[in-house]
């Protein structure tokens, strides 16, 4: 019988770590995050990142693992948080994969796999100043490249389009072949769960009286 992995997810605000905790304390869980602003140190404003309180001693995988400087990518989450939902079941406990973001829980849930690929701060530096001086006519360059990726991609999506050209230029691949060659390796049901009440106003209230302010 395959282990057994609880996953949470939905909107900001939906109240999945209250619902993750309460089972985690009925099924003797632990939670693994899947917010990919959450993963930040110093960071604990306008994220919902849960508090020692709220955390009622269950223990939170995945949190302030990286400092907001740092390039962190789903390659690097996947990296960090398969070992957790390892060790967790390995000591007999249910992994309960909260989170909303959800490229964070498709890649750790259907065991995607990453090519090395190591980001040129320089290349993407001079890629996004290309982009920006010619206001989105890097999409030409990138049809040449990659048509399947620019048929999928907006022209103003900066961030997707500097890094389709980053990879290409750096290996050799597009990012279409990439993403073929690095596909899952294993399918994964994730069943709707009933969150608690929505709990926009708590959120919002934290991030005033944290100090978010506009």
């Amino acid at each position: 019988m395959p282990p057994k992995i609880l996953v949470i997810s939905g909107p900001t605000a939906s109240g999945k770590t209250r619902l993750a905790v309460e089972l985690a304390l009925r099924h003797g869980g632990e939670v693994v995050s899947a917010d990919s602003m959450q993963v930040y140190r110093r960071m604990d404003i306008g994220t919902a990142k849960p508090t020692p309180e709220e955390m009622r001693g269950i223990p939170h995988h995945m949190l302030d693992v990286a400092d907001p400087g740092e390039d962190f990518s789903v390659a690097r989450y996947v990296e960090l948080a398969a070992p957790c939902v390892d060790d967790i079941l390995a000591r007999g406990k249910l992994p309960i994969v909260a989170g909303g973001t959800g490229l964070y829980l498709d890649s750790l849930l259907s065991g995607r796999t990453f090519a090395p690929f190591s980001p040129d701060g320089g290349l993407r530096a001079r890629l996004e100043a290309r982009f920006d001086a010619l206001g989105g006519g890097h999409a030409g360059e990138l049809a040449a490249a990659d048509p399947e990726a620019a048929a999928r991609l907006h022209p103003n999506d900066r961030k997707r389009i500097v890094r389709a050209l980053e990879v290409f230029q750096q290996t050799g691949k597009t990012i279409s072949q990439h993403n073929r060659e690095t596909g899952p390796s294993r399918s994964a049901t994730m069943p709707s769960p009933s969150l608690w009440p929505f709990s926009a106003g708590r959120t919002c209230g934290r991030a005033s009286t944290g100090g978010w302010t506009r």
